[in-house]
């Protein structure tokens, strides 16, 4: 049995038979890989080019093909944007001799390039492109989940230490307000004691942007509940020169949320793109739309504004605990709202363009 065996073992001595290599099928592979591929020789002509890195370029390769990289930055038809980038690679390659290098395009889309050169590539310079979008949104994901977690850490450490303070302070003033009212400075005990239950009300806040608490779910029509936030939101958007809209989904949705939480998500996002509104000017209409719809198995609820926007140092940071661009803002609302709609199982994101407007997107799932 086992002389059977070595029999069919191939010998040293014996090899494996040749492959032939068919540069053209390689050459095919090239051609259609989802990374961008371009190849310039040791005097600086563009000798290879694959069908991705031509679409990323938005160029056809027959007009790229040949050219020298002064030449594709002259193009009368490569956007200024991606010239802009090409150059900035291109001086962290040579001057800077840097390998990777990772960029945002004007979608906002996350790409890796890597540049391959040296004794192994015989002068010739290898650049690939690869976008990373998918990469970086889990990245994002769990930095942000790190976060949450260590504020909720901290939160429960000190969360007694300020509230059992805060409590026989209050006790006290509450016994003392006898003694002031003869004095009539009882309006100081009440001012004492609302700053506590604002103390108080921050420390809550604080405490539910890391751990909110578990949702009450019950099934809720996404209609009727984004009605009942018209109505709370229209009158102070009238006032501040907002139009609020809703469209609404022909057909029935329903969700089984916890009320209450859900609310607290969609008015603060309202109220934020208010604000947004606001800081356009007094003369800017202001419209923010509310509208439904489905997407697989989720319900899609947008909110979106024509307020001023957010840049992208913004939109990386949105969602951060205590990170706010206003001025009496806690920073705490979106990083709570965050956090609610994960708890429910669904998604929310956000799409901004600077002097253009924003739009929030929440999904949630169907029931």
């Amino acid at each position: 049995m086992i002389s059977e065996f070595q029999d069919t073992v191939p010998r040293p001595t014996d090899g494996f038979p040749p492959v032939h290599l068919d540069n053209n099928k390689y050459e095919n592979v090239l051609e259609h890989l989802d990374s961008g591929i371009m190849l310039f020789d040791s005097n600086g002509v563009l000798t290879f080019i694959n069908v991705q890195m031509a679409k990323l370029l938005e160029l056809p390769r027959s007009l790229l093909s040949g050219c020298t990289l002064m030449q594709m930055l002259h193009h009368p038809q490569m956007s200024r944007f991606k010239k802009k980038k090409i150059l900035r690679i291109y001086r962290e390659t040579i001057f800077h001799r840097k390998r990777y290098h990772e960029l945002i395009d004007e979608y906002g889309r996350h790409w890796l390039v890597t540049v391959t050169y040296g004794d192994q590539m015989d002068g010739d310079f290898l650049f690939s492109v690869k976008d990373v979008s998918d990469y970086k949104q889990i990245e994002q994901t769990a930095y942000q989940n790190d976060k949450l977690a260590m504020l909720g850490r901290i939160s429960a450490s000190i969360a007694h230490e300020i509230r059992n303070p805060l409590t026989a302070i209050r006790g006290f003033i509450q016994l003392l307000r006898p003694h002031l009212l003869q004095l009539g400075k009882d309006e100081y005990a009440r001012i004492i004691l609302t700053e506590i239950d604002r103390a108080n009300d921050i420390i809550y806040e604080f405490l539910n942007s890391s751990k909110p608490s578990a949702p009450q779910k019950t099934i809720m029509s996404v209609n009727s509940l984004l009605k009942e936030v018209v109505l709370l939101t229209e009158s102070e958007g009238l006032m501040k020169g907002c139009e609020i809209t809703l469209d609404e989904a022909e057909v029935p949705l329903n969700v089984s949320i916890d009320v209450k939480q859900i609310k607290q998500v969609i008015l603060n996002m309202v109220k934020n793109a208010m604000d947004a509104i606001e800081d356009v000017g007094e003369e800017h209409t202001g419209l923010i739309r509310i509208s439904t719809g489905t997407e697989n198995k989720y319900v899609q609820i947008s909110i979106a504004d024509n307020g001023q926007g957010m840049d992208h140092n913004t939109l990386v940071r949105l969602f951060d605990p205590f990170f706010t661009t206003k001025e009496s803002g806690t920073g705490l609302g979106l990083s709570v709202s965050y956090r609610i709609i994960k708890n429910h199982g669904g998604n929310i994101s956000v799409d901004s363009k600077k002097g253009e407007g924003t739009r929030f997107i929440i999904m949630l799932p169907l029931v």
